[in-house]
């Protein structure tokens, strides 16, 4: 109610990436005060070992995550999951900093309770976010999603995503392989289905590899999807995965697709390129989800994410195949109680 009534329309406000510097600013100065993190966990009530989900070998505390792209640099994730989330995506990161595609790139559609994002895979750098993660975080379940930079050509992008994963492997607990974020030139092709068998198949060589160096486990690896894929496309999919032995998939990144929406179209044709999320996405994400899993009978994992703004949005990702769900536009437009009214909702479920 707070956040609905009071914050909420104060963030709204602002433009949208200088209000999410205010809450990251926010956040920030609270976790500097001994005890607010704790006070958190007991304002978003604390999570019950009943909520625990096994899922790709990880034993996760609940089966909320935030998705890829709230703190990009992972400067927050403890603070984050404080508010009760399971496990934190952070990124996606690429090898060099960069600074992503210019300003304005990200606007919000209230109408239709979405965003649209043109960011560019803007990050400080992979060293960067290591020297970060280094640091405790009490147990929260990491994933680190990678990409390729800007200026790396295709041919070169397997480098790119080896040298994250190298950085990173030690600091979290899987791996997501971006190849299907719309505001990066070319990235896209990488769904194809022999560059992105590549790609996997080199990363679970040196999953391998790591493991034995530092003797852990390997790493489980998720391929995130877009949800423009057609349904051939969807098998190629199922296929990659089997083969070359991931974990499974997140479905979906976001569409470039402008229906159905009820803004005003000169408005969304003012606004230009860029990456839908959202209520407009949830039908397809759920769609894709529900194909992989009966496509591939349940053989991987599915983390669902896209269009979850409520208790029964993310219980109909889970009853279409979803294992785990995650949360990035349905937590800026609803808050931080979303995430205890799903929790809730699951916890009746079981």
């Amino acid at each position: 109610m707070i956040y609905r009534y009071l914050i909420k329309p104060l963030l709204f406000r602002f433009n949208p990436e200088t209000a999410h510097q205010l809450v990251f600013t926010t956040l920030g100065m609270l976790g500097k005060v001994p005890g607010a993190n704790f006070l958190l966990r007991q304002i978003s009530r604390p999570i019950q070992k009943s909520e625990a989900v096994s899922v790709a070998g990880i034993r996760f505390p609940n089966a909320i995550g935030l998705a890829a792209g709230f703190d990009k640099d992972a400067h927050l994730f403890r603070e984050l999951g404080a508010l009760g989330f399971g496990f934190v995506e952070v990124g996606t990161v690429t090898p060099l900093p960069q600074s992503g595609n210019p300003k304005p790139r990200l606007f919000r559609l209230p109408k239709d309770a979405a965003l649209i994002n043109r960011m560019g895979f803007n990050n400080d750098g992979v060293a960067a976010m290591a020297k970060r993660l280094r640091v405790s975080h009490s147990g929260l379940i990491i994933g680190g999603n990678i990409g390729k930079n800007k200026n790396t050509p295709n041919e070169a992008a397997v480098a790119d995503y080896e040298k994250c994963f190298r950085e990173l492997f030690e600091l979290v607990d899987y791996f997501v392989v971006n190849v299907s974020s719309p505001n990066t030139p070319g990235l896209r092709e990488l769904q194809e289905k022999k560059p992105l068998l590549d790609l996997l198949n080199r990363l679970q060589v040196v999953n391998s590899e790591l493991a034995q160096v530092y003797g852990k486990t390997t790493r489980p690896v998720f391929l995130k999807i877009a949800p423009d894929l057609t349904n051939n496309q969807l098998d190629d999919v199922v296929d990659v995965i089997l083969e070359s032995k991931c974990a499974g998939v997140i479905a979906t990144n976001t569409t470039i697709r402008r229906e159905p929406l009820t803004s005003d179209k000169k408005f969304i044709e003012l606004l230009g390129a860029g990456g839908l999320s959202g209520k407009p996405v949830k039908q397809r994400s759920t769609e894709v989800i529900r194909y992989l899993h009966q496509k591939s009978g349940g053989a991987f994992a599915i983390i669902g994410v896209g269009g979850i703004h409520s208790a029964a949005d993310a219980l109909e990702k889970i009853k279409a195949g979803a294992s785990l769900i995650q949360l990035y536009t349905g937590f800026i437009y609803e808050g931080p109680g979303l995430i205890s009214r799903i929790r809730r909702a699951l916890g009746a479920r079981n």
